[in-house]
């Protein structure tokens, strides 16, 4: 009886002592370690700038209130705000540096005015108009200087009786900035966030861009973003497979989306649709079960960037969609209901012989065939549109063309799909030989019948010879766009840059677009990040130390998720570990310039190599829930960083 007595005594104060030292750990974490910083959310930051300028709106016609970057993410754009006693339609006009450049603008009847004011120039004493029936009063806007690193055009050519006030909004290749600029080169408009990708115009007026952030490098971002011109963000979109290249607004409304699933370890061969109403995603189709991995496929196919989708677009008369395949030279069609290949347009060669039935045959010899294309489009007649950037115009090394002697053009091409016969209506492009040859990116756009946008936006050159592969993967000496605006096969506009973009869009500043108030509202989630099945001790930790610091490691959180960055070599092993006491998560950290990487080859300079390279690790929030306590894993050694994180 004493040995059970004495046996449940030991037991019992075994557990007070582990209880004693739970505590006494909880107790030491919880004052001994601060909160890691937090950004704040954009959206948030947003409606308290809003809510501070619109706190008093008693001011008049006479004596109105300016706000120069309301949103503060929109350096060319204001608010002018103001109330009449009666309803009143109000008229403004941004004075241009000639009549041709003015901006004018007619607002819908109110008493209580909120106005937008788009296109000022920057570094200028702004002239801007109001007119209130027979009143008028003349406002100046003192703007500030452009960021020194903002591209100017170096090269603008113009036709002036066929232009409009209409402007040129040009998205970045990776980083930099989206701007529009006017008929004389002159910038109107830009955005300081990072939101890259294409700019398209809603049906409702706003602008659709991605976010300004990353969800995996080297260029998914975490969804899409519905904002106006001043930067007020009214909706954001988030994907748990992300966003790149291209998004198409159906009409219904709902945006379908080119995104990745990354858990199947192949990138951009996925796309969703998502209901604008609430953010879920309603349809996803995988190109994985429609087309062979390997068949088709040219120098730039990899096991995970096996097709590189970098267009969509649905025709509803024929209910299907058609996606650009850059690594299989190819632009296919499918039956959004189905989802069964209706036809492929590009040189059969390398696909395998069951798939040839969905080729198209030319019609004639002067029928080309388009390679790595980009932004596929299906005209209101039916016919293709696309920017054939031509890299190699074979899909072997062997029969490649070198660049010296290459063209990228924008071509137009008839199909029968009945007959499967295919015909080259329109191109431009090849007439100006490698000059205009883009081996990445680019962009065409249908403005109307016979009026297009040409824009190759990636060429560049080393030595003063032009360059077959992305600037991105080799040293250049210089980069250049070029964008082209026909009309009935005139040129009469021509933009040139000194660097590479995406896209452009021609565009009005003003649209139907209506101005609102109230705080932006997020749709979606990021999905959940999976731990390792790792393991580790965390009785024995380090401090932080002078190794430790060399690794310059900052943590933040984000309203959805923790972010973790650091400077590492490729040979470190690297782990992050939560501890909330009674629950440990720990994830792995990818030493890789592009650990999910497209197009991109992961290879470390010199420099790199010695130095190590910049990485970032996203842990979504989703299934976290509570304070997790920060530990950072180096090759074995456990760092106790003294930071914590809420969930919630």
């Amino acid at each position: 009886m004493r040995n059970i007595i004495l046996k449940y005594t030991l037991k019992i104060g075994l557990l007070v002592a582990i209880a004693i030292i739970s505590l006494i750990l909880i107790y030491y974490k919880v004052t001994s370690n601060k909160e890691v910083t937090i950004k704040e959310d954009i959206l948030i930051h947003q409606n308290k700038l809003e809510e501070k300028f619109l706190n008093k709106t008693d001011y008049s016609f006479e004596d109105p209130k300016v706000i120069l970057n309301p949103y503060e993410i929109s350096p060319l754009t204001a608010l002018i705000i103001f109330e009449t006693k009666d309803s009143a339609t109000i008229t403004i006009t941004v004075k241009g540096k000639d009549e041709n450049t003015d901006i004018t603008n007619t607002f819908t009847p109110a008493k209580k005015h909120i106005i937008p004011v788009y296109g000022l120039y920057a570094d200028t004493n702004n002239e801007i108009i109001i007119q209130n029936g027979k009143k008028k009063k003349t406002i100046h806007i003192q703007t500030g200087k452009l960021p020194q690193d903002l591209v100017l055009p170096t090269e603008i050519e113009k036709n002036e009786e066929e232009l409009n006030d209409d402007l040129y909004f040009v998205t970045p290749s990776s980083t930099g900035y989206t701007t529009a600029y006017d008929q004389n080169g002159d910038v109107r408009w830009y955005l300081t966030e990072n939101f890259i990708w294409d700019i398209k115009r809603l049906a409702n007026g706003n602008l659709l861009l991605s976010t300004n952030r990353l969800v995996n490098p080297p260029y998914y971002m975490t969804g899409l973003s519905e904002m106006n011109l001043l930067g007020k963000i009214y909706y954001e979109y988030s994907l748990p497979g992300g966003y790149h290249h291209d998004v198409f607004e159906m009409e219904n409304g709902n945006l379908l989306v080119a995104s990745d699933h990354f858990e199947d370890e192949t990138v951009e061969d996925y796309i969703v649709e998502i209901d604008r109403k609430n953010g879920e995603i309603i349809k996803e189709i995988d190109l994985k079960k429609i087309l062979p991995i390997d068949s088709g496929n040219n120098i730039y196919t990899t096991d995970y960037d096996w097709f590189h989708n970098n267009s969509i677009w649905y025709d509803k008369n024929t209910n299907s969609i058609t996606l650009s395949g850059r690594h299989k030279d190819a632009v296919i069609n499918i039956n959004y209901d189905t989802l069964e290949l209706n036809w492929i347009l590009g040189d059969k060669s390398g696909w395998d012989k069951k798939y040839h039935k969905y080729f198209f045959e030319k019609e004639n010899d002067e029928t080309e065939w388009q390679w790595a294309q980009h932004a596929a489009m299906v005209l209101p007649n039916g016919n293709i549109f696309l920017f054939d950037n031509g890299n190699n115009r074979s899909k072997t090394e062997k029969g490649a063309v070198p660049a010296k002697n290459n063209y990228s053009r924008g071509v137009i091409y008839n199909m029968n799909t009945d007959s499967m016969k295919i015909n080259q209506v329109w191109q431009y492009g090849k007439e100006l030989g490698s000059d205009f040859y883009s081996p990445y990116i680019s962009d065409v756009d249908y403005l109307e019948d016979n009026h297009y946008i040409i824009h190759s936006g990636g060429t560049s050159y080393k030595n003063n010879e032009v360059q077959n592969e992305p600037a991105g993967l080799t040293k250049v000496d210089e980069l250049k766009s070029t964008t082209v605006e026909i009309k009935d096969n005139e040129e009469i506009f021509k933009l040139t840059l000194p660097t590479n973009t995406y896209r452009v869009e021609k565009m009005s500043l003003y649209a139907d677009d209506e101005f609102k108030t109230g705080k932006g509202v997020r749709f979606g989630d990021l999905g959940s990040t999976q731990p390792t099945t790792n393991h580790s001790i965390l009785l024995f930790t380090k401090k932080i130390d002078r190794e430790y610091k060399k690794h310059d490691i900052k943590v933040t959180k984000e309203f959805d998720r923790l972010v973790v960055n650091g400077t590492f070599k490729k040979s470190d092993k690297v782990e992050i570990i939560l501890d909330n006491v009674f629950d440990k998560k720990t994830y792995n950290m990818i030493i890789s310039k592009k650990p999910y990487t497209a197009l991109c080859v992961d290879l470390f300079n010199e420099e790199e190599k010695k130095n190590g390279i910049n990485v970032t690790k996203y842990i979504n929030d989703k299934g976290l829930n509570g304070r997790y306590y920060i530990y950072i894993k180096i090759n074995k050694k456990i760092y106790n960083t003294k930071q914590y994180v809420e969930f919630r």
